[in-house]
């Protein structure tokens, strides 16, 4: 965040959902009408990693290093927005618990006001919208093909009540 004391805090909407919820469509949507500034990890990965080779093993750390590169940088671009007063839409493909508490926490560390919006839909639902974005891909869309989809599908964690009710969780 900027060292100005003078700074006016924007805010933070933290998007959270599954792969092939609708993050990025509400994203896109909310950040035309507030105006605000969208920024999301699938964008970043395949700006920044699309043409890498992938290992032939190791496949899952290799993706783990980057994306947690792009999540520090995204983060950090997301703060300094928000800390020179401007409105900025966060998708950082929080699939797990703790992982969202500790951006909960970095924003209020931060003084960041936070929103935060959970995108649900059944897995069959996000498997065919996943299945279409595949087939359509344009510049910048990240690819999920089947067995990733269906493991980063295993791996989300629902918010608990607990956790929708000490951060005031919204749904999309």
């Amino acid at each position: 965040m900027s060292d100005s004391s003078n700074a006016v805090p924007g805010s933070l909407c933290l998007l959270i959902g599954p792969v092939g919820a609708g993050k990025t469509t509400l994203g896109r949507r909310l950040a035309a009408q507030q105006p605000a500034v969208f920024l999301d990890l699938d964008t970043w990965m395949v700006r920044f990693f699309g043409d890498d080779v992938r290992p032939a093993t190791g496949v899952m750390g290799w993706y783990l290093e980057r994306r947690a590169r792009c999540v520090a940088g995204l983060w950090s671009v997301a703060s300094e927005i928000a800390s020179v007063g401007s409105r900025v839409v966060l998708e950082l493909g929080l699939v797990r618990a703790a992982e969202r508490l500790a951006m909960y926490e970095k924003a209020q560390l931060e003084g960041l006001p936070l929103t935060i919006r959970l995108v649900d839909a059944s897995r069959e639902v996000r498997r065919k919208r996943v299945e279409q974005r595949n087939a359509n891909a344009g510049a910048f869309t990240q690819v999920v093909p089947a067995e990733m989809f269906e493991l980063a599908s295993d791996a989300w964690e629902p918010p608990s009540e607990a956790e929708r009710d000490a951060w005031g969780i919204l749904d999309a």
